[in-house]
C-alpha cells in the first residue's frame, strides 16, 4: 500500500531515487536532448527531478516551446498526448505506456458521436482530460480553472453538451445557472472518491483550516453546501484547479489548510508554502497510475526510449483546433 500522505509505494520497482539515479538520469536526458515534464500528482522523487513540474495543459504548452527533440512526460497517457497534439515535430514517450486515466476512458469517441447525434445543434466542450480523439470531435476544450468561461462564452441559446466530467460539469451548470447544458455522467475515480460525508468530518475537526476543493471531487457540491449553511465561513471554501491551488497557497494566510485532490498535490503544495500545515481531506487519494510512473519507468524509459506516443496527424489536426479555441478565449489556467 503506499504511503497515505505522499502516495509512494513502498518499493520503486526495483530502483531507489537516490543522488546517483538522478545524475544518471540528468545525464541521459542532456544525451538525448530531452526534457522532462512530471504532472503535480507524480511522485516526490519524479516531481524534484523534472524540468517542469505543473499541470497537464502548461506542461504540454512548455512541451511545445522548448528546444528539445524529445519530451518525456510523467504523467498518464491522455497528457502526453496532448503535448503531441501541440508539438508535432517532437517526439514524445510516457515512462509508462500503461498508465491510463478513469476519466478519460469514461467516454470514447464512438459514444460521443452517438451523443451528438441526439443533439445535432449542440456545441460540444470537452475538459481536456480526454483522448484525443475525442478532443478531434470537439467544437473547444477547457481546463477546471476557465471551464465556466468557456461555457459562458457560447450563446446562451445554443445547447452545450459537456464531457466528461459530472462534477465539474455540475459545478459549471450550477455557477451560470444554464439549463440548457447536458453534461456526461463520467468521473475521475480519485475524486469521486472524496466525499461530503469526509469533507464534513474533517472541516469539523479542523473548524480554522482554509479548504482547497478540486472541482472534479464528489465533495465539491458539499464544500459550497458547507458554507451556505453557515458551517465553514465562505471566505475558506476555495475550488480550484491544480495550478489554482499552488497560487492560493502562496497567497494563504490560513495556518493550515484541508486538500480534496489527489494526494501527489501536497508535494507541490508544501514546496510553494513550508508554513503551511496541508492536509488531505482523504489520505487514501491515491491515482495508482499516476503512480505507476517510477524512478525505474523513468530510467528505462530515458536508457531504451521506449513507449512513444502517437496521434494519426488528422486526429491532431482537429484535436489541435479545439484546444487553440479554448487559448483564444484566455485565460487556459489549470489543466486539471
Amino acid at each position: 500500500m503506499p504511503d497515505p500522505r505522499t502516495g509512494i509505494p513502498p518499493a520503486y520497482g526495483g530502483v531507489e531515487a537516490t543522488p546517483e539515479w538522478a545524475d544518471e538520469i540528468k545525464r541521459l536526458a542532456k544525451a538525448r536532448n530531452a526534457v522532462i515534464l512530471a504532472h503535480n500528482y507524480q511522485l516526490p522523487a519524479i516531481q524534484d527531478i523534472a524540468d517542469h513540474c505543473g499541470d497537464s495543459l502548461a506542461l504540454s504548452r512548455i512541451a511545445a516551446e522548448v528546444d528539445a527533440d524529445e519530451i518525456v512526460f510523467c504523467g498518464v497517457h491522455f497528457m502526453a498526448e496532448t503535448a503531441k497534439i501541440l508539438s508535432p515535430e517532437k517526439r514524445v514517450l510516457i515512462p509508462d505506456e500503461r498508465a491510463g486515466c478513469s476519466l478519460a476512458d469514461s467516454i470514447t469517441a464512438d459514444e460521443l458521436r452517438a451523443w451528438k447525434a441526439e443533439f445535432p445543434e449542440a456545441l460540444v466542450v470537452s475538459y481536456v482530460n480526454t483522448t484525443a480523439e475525442v478532443k478531434g470531435l470537439t467544437d473547444i476544450c477547457c481546463t477546471s480553472s476557465n471551464a465556466v468561461d468557456v461555457v459562458a462564452s457560447i450563446d446562451p441559446d445554443r445547447e452545450v453538451l459537456f464531457l466528461p466530467d459530472q462534477f465539474l460539469g455540475a459545478h459549471v451548470k450550477r455557477t451560470l445557472g444554464r439549463d440548457n447544458m447536458q453534461i456526461w455522467a463520467g468521473e475521475c475515480h480519485v475524486h469521486a472518491g472524496i466525499n461530503g460525508d469526509e469533507l464534513t468530518a474533517q472541516s469539523e475537526g479542523h473548524p480554522d483550516a482554509d479548504l482547497f476543493i478540486h472541482p472534479e471531487c464528489g465533495c465539491a457540491t458539499s464544500a459550497l453546501y458547507l458554507a451556505g449553511e453557515g458551517a465553514v465561513p465562505a471566505e475558506k471554501v476555495h475550488i480550484l484547479s491544480t495550478g489554482g491551488m499552488i497560487d492560493a497557497a502562496r497567497a494563504t494566510h490560513a495556518k493550515q489548510v484541508l486538500v480534496a485532490t489527489e494526494v501527489g498535490m501536497l508535494h507541490q503544495l508544501r514546496k510553494a508554502a513550508p508554513d503551511v500545515d496541508f492536509q488531505p481531506v482523504n489520505s487514501r487519494a491515491a491515482c495508482p497510475y499516476m503512480k505507476m510512473i517510477t524512478p525505474a519507468a523513468l530510467l528505462r524509459c530515458l536508457t531504451e526510449g521506449r513507449d512513444e506516443v502517437f496521434v494519426a496527424p488528422d486526429v491532431a489536426q482537429r484535436a489541435r483546433q479545439s484546444v487553440e479555441r479554448m487559448i483564444a478565449i484566455g485565460n487556459p489556467g489549470g489543466g486539471e
